[in-house]
């Protein structure tokens, strides 16, 4: 599947060797695979991750200057024809990428490798970010030891359900699993109402 991130990726990456990304900074969300980040660092064009929200990615663009934004769910705004994320725009500007560069999408996707992923999400009875609870921080600066540099964590609650959301990304599948299970475990056990149940991503 070829999401957001793909396209971020692949139109950063355009406007950087057309010298028009003047500010070498694109935004994305809390969301954006790392692997995302990685790439942009190759270009030197750092990641700015806004909340979850369209509308927060272009409040983050214009705070920064930045003409290049998006979400990893598809939505991407591109400042200098519009203020939303258009489907229509956003497929325009892939296909003059194909058409300049003479390559086909599964060709330009491949400048992106985008880590392994887990979202578990941990239906709580309050809301109360979990990150404020002693033992969830325990638990989460345990995984991140135990990832040793080599992966992204993030809790946060939902900003529509009464949910807490654990999304832990890094190289290694079977380490960020457990990593998040222990961590979603915790959650429930402090605030939740039922077990963590996977989510796509």
């Amino acid at each position: 599947m070829r999401d957001g991130d793909y396209t971020l990726g692949i139109c950063t990456q355009d406007l950087v060797r057309r010298g028009e990304l003047h500010t070498r900074q694109v935004v994305g969300t809390v969301m954006s695979n790392y692997g995302l980040e990685e790439m942009l660092q190759r270009l030197g064009v750092a990641l700015i991750r806004a909340p979850v929200g369209d509308k927060y990615v272009l409040e983050e663009m214009h705070r920064s200057g930045t003409i290049l934004g998006g979400e990893q769910s598809g939505h991407i705004i591109f400042l200098t024809h519009a203020t939303t994320g258009d489907g229509i725009i956003t497929a325009l500007q892939l296909l003059r990428v194909m058409q300049s560069s003479g390559q086909s999408l599964s060709r330009l996707s491949a400048v992106l490798t985008k880590h392994p992923q887990v979202l578990l999400n941990v239906r709580v009875r309050e809301r109360i970010d979990p990150l404020e609870i002693p033992q969830v921080q325990d638990v989460v600066s345990q995984a991140r030891q135990t990832l040793q540099g080599m992966g992204r964590i993030l809790v946060r609650l939902s900003g529509t359900e009464p949910l807490a959301r654990v999304m832990i990304e890094g190289r290694d599948q079977q380490a960020i699993h457990a990593a998040a299970e222990r961590i979603a475990h915790e959650i429930e056990r402090t605030i939740g109402t039922t077990t963590a149940v996977p989510s796509e991503v």
